[in-house]
């Protein structure tokens, strides 16, 4: 039997990478060279892929396991990453804290968990309005390094298409420190202390944290005491990568057939995500998504259309399969309750498999008193805290979050164990876009969702 024959039933031969295309495409950067664009994705199209098609079927089937309660989902990264921060430091620090966060979830949730880091490839952001005014001045808004530059001047604004393969490189080198780092034994869980920042060596959270590391090092002897061998399981992990599918155009050059396999997988990431901007049930992003056989995750949030809701289901998991749908809810505190449940109940009446997790980071954004954009701990706290209950009381299950963070000493969110106020934002605020929970804040809230989901499971 060849491939095209085992693909399912609602498998769209005609659909192609570029079908977008022909549908109204939100959120796009206006290239003044479309020549220039055009080489930039033929050249993208001829480069390797950056993941491969059994990684995509290896996560869908971890994605399965989480949708039956039999996992859960970590997240995070940065809001935006940027090309100078391709660093061995930056990439290091940052994985050393999901790495830390995943070790606390799975001692206190009794679960492997699925590690999905939000970066190698989040070089876009979608911006509410296409043109930035200072002081009298408009230029084109920054929409990420992908597209154009940060600085406030008409040269960096004009969206460049060498950007593009710009960010398959920075993205390559990404994959490629990461793939390195784990294969070589640093996610080893035989020594969880590589992971350490030296930065909070004295964090009010290190002495919980390390009576934690101590009691599962105890476990893993004795385990291996009894086999009589050391047990080579716990000497990696899986990692994968997810990024906003918001650049159409690389996207579509990263989308490749693969031998022995039925249909289209986008290879420049694990699983793409829509974002609420770009989420129309008649627009580009849907009708790309549609179309590759990734898991797919889908923003939701304030203002959502039940009706909108299960159709855009239908379309993007026609055949309901197992693992492909992943739901992020992002309301904000206060708001969960009020909106949450009729989510739930309209995915519900559809009888359809997703995997339900929650974002509490973006509908908790505000300005400080002092002026900076920032997010309020304990709001973080109190939206996840709410989804889970609500979940609970009516017989769903929250099954991951979704951050925004990194393993640098930055002062962004305010509360958490160091209660930072509004007046420390200025001491180490360095993102270019939105507020990150810093290393403490981050593995703080993994204790917080152990302490509030691990006596579900007992």
């Amino acid at each position: 039997m060849n491939a095209e024959a085992q693909a399912p039933a609602h498998f769209d031969q005609a659909w192609r990478p570029d079908s977008w295309q022909q549908k109204k495409a939100l959120q796009q950067a206006t290239y003044p060279d479309t020549e220039a664009l055009q080489r930039a994705v033929d050249e993208l199209s001829s480069l390797p892929p950056l993941v491969t098609s059994w990684e995509v079927n290896a996560l869908k089937k971890q994605l399965a396991e989480a949708q039956a309660g039999k996992r859960f989902l970590l997240q995070g990264g940065d809001c935006a990453e940027r090309f100078s921060e391709c660093r061995a430091d930056t990439i290091s620090n940052r994985l050393k804290v999901l790495l830390q966060m995943s070790l606390v979830l799975v001692h206190g949730l009794k679960m492997p968990v699925i590690r999905l880091g939000r970066f190698a490839g989040q070089y876009a952001k979608p911006r509410s309005s296409d043109i930035e005014a200072r002081d009298g001045v408009e230029l084109p808004s920054y929409r990420g390094d992908l597209i154009n530059g940060s600085e406030f001047t008409e040269k960096a604004r004009i969206p460049d298409p060498q950007r593009l393969i710009e960010g398959y490189s920075r993205a390559a080198l990404t994959l490629n420190f990461v793939r390195g780092l784990i294969e070589g034994g640093f996610a080893d869980l035989h020594h969880p202390e590589y992971w350490d920042l030296s930065w909070v060596e004295h964090s009010p959270l290190a002495e919980e944290y390390q009576a934690m590391v101590k009691s599962i090092g105890d476990s893993l002897r004795f385990m291996e005491t009894l086999a009589g061998r050391r047990i080579s399981d716990f000497q990696r992990v899986d990692f994968f990568t997810s990024h906003e599918a918001l650049h159409l155009h690389y996207e579509q050059a990263q989308t490749r057939q693969v031998p022995h396999q039925w249909g289209w997988f986008n290879l420049s990431t694990h699983l793409p995500w829509i974002g609420m901007r770009t989420a129309q049930l008649d627009g580009a992003h849907v009708e790309y998504c549609r179309g590759i056989r990734n898991p797919i995750g889908l923003k939701i949030g304030p203002g959502y259309d039940p009706d909108w809701l299960s159709r855009v289901i239908e379309v993007l998991n026609p055949d309901d399969e197992a693992g492909k749908l992943v739901l992020i809810h992002r309301l904000g505190a206060g708001q969960v309750e009020a909106q949450l449940p009729d989510m739930i109940r309209a995915v519900q009446r559809t009888g359809r498999r997703v995997l339900w997790i929650s974002d509490p980071m973006h509908g908790n954004t505000e300005t400080s008193s002092n002026g900076y954009k920032t997010r309020r701990f304990d709001k973080i706290r109190s939206e996840l805290e709410e989804s889970f209950d609500v979940h609970e009381a009516l017989g769903s299950r929250l099954g991951g979050v979704h951050l925004e963070l990194t393993g640098e000493n930055v002062t962004e969110c305010t509360g958490g164990a160091r209660a930072l106020a509004d007046v420390d934002l200025s001491r180490a605020y360095k993102t270019g876009v939105d507020p990150r929970l810093n290393y403490e804040q981050a593995l703080e809230m993994a204790m917080l969702i152990v302490r509030k989901r691990g006596a579900e499971t007992v």
